[in-house]
Formats: structure tokens, sequence, C-alpha cells
């Protein structure tokens, strides 16, 4: 029978390659969107997030994303000359350019994510509240080590 160490070395390196294997997952999967929209992965992660938190300034995309200012520049100026963002000037401070998403050229590709959308609402099904309150807690943690790291490889750290 095994210990209790042992059984604790067997989950973890369970997990270390089931999220390897979610990391691939979810890298091909938009590598597969962003060919469709005729983006790259970068491209079409930063259209996600300008999607969910609405418009940003530049600085404020390096923040959430880790990535280095010069990156996010060039990231903007490809995605503005694709037609998927605009850049305008804050109302409130002049100085400061936010990045808005063109929501007509983006609202088309919604229906790329239908059958993954309806493949989670399936499997979060199977849950119960308190599971979804322990695989949310986990997400949301694991989403915050990735940025840090990714923050420390672009030598973006807070």
């Amino acid at each position: 029978m095994s210990s209790d160490a042992d059984r604790r070395g067997e989950l973890l390196a369970a997990l270390h390659q089931a999220g390897r294997e979610h990391s691939n997952a979810a890298v091909m999967f938009h590598a597969a969107v962003g060919a469709r929209m005729g983006l790259g992965m970068t491209e079409e992660k930063t259209l996600d997030l300008l999607e969910r938190e609405g418009p940003l300034t530049a600085g404020e995309i390096v923040a959430r994303t880790g990535l280095a200012p010069a990156s996010v520049s060039g990231l903007v100026d490809r995605l503005e000359r694709k037609g998927f963002v605009r850049r305008s000037r804050d109302h409130a401070d002049g100085r400061r350019v936010i990045v808005e998403i063109e929501r007509d050229r983006v609202a088309s590709f919604g229906a790329l994510f239908a059958d993954f959308v309806s493949g989670l609402e399936a499997l979060y099904a199977d849950y119960t509240d308190e599971q979804l309150d322990v695989i949310l807690d986990f997400l949301r943690r694991s989403a915050a080590v990735q940025q840090r790291a990714t923050g420390t490889l672009t030598g973006e750290t807070a």
C-alpha cells in the first residue's frame, strides 16, 4: 500500500502532466482561432483581453499581459493595421491613448468559440458548486503564477 507521501507525489506528477496537456490544448486551440481570424496568438489573446476588460492603454496591456512595452506597441500597431482595434484619446486626459476593440470587426468571430463554450458548459454541469469554487480558485491562482512567470521572462516584473 502506498503512503500519503507517495500518493501526493503521484498527484503532483499527474497535475504537472495534465497542466502541460491543458496548456498545449489551449495554445493549439487559440492558434487555430487566430489562423481563422488572420491573427497570431498574441494578437488574438489581446483582443480577448480588450473584449473582457474594455478599452485599455498600452501600459495597461503591458501590466495585464506581462509583455514588454515595445512588444505591445508593435502588437497594437498590427491590430490597428488589420482593423481590429483603434487608438483614441482619453476624454478625461488627452495625453493618454486608449486602445479600443472594433466591435463590428470581431463580432462574427464569436461563432468560432461556440463548440468549445458548449463543451465547457456540459463539463461544468458535472461538478457541484463547491467543486466549481475550487476549480475557479485554482484557475485564477495558476493564471497569476503564469502571468508573474511571463513578466519575469520579459523583464516586466512588478
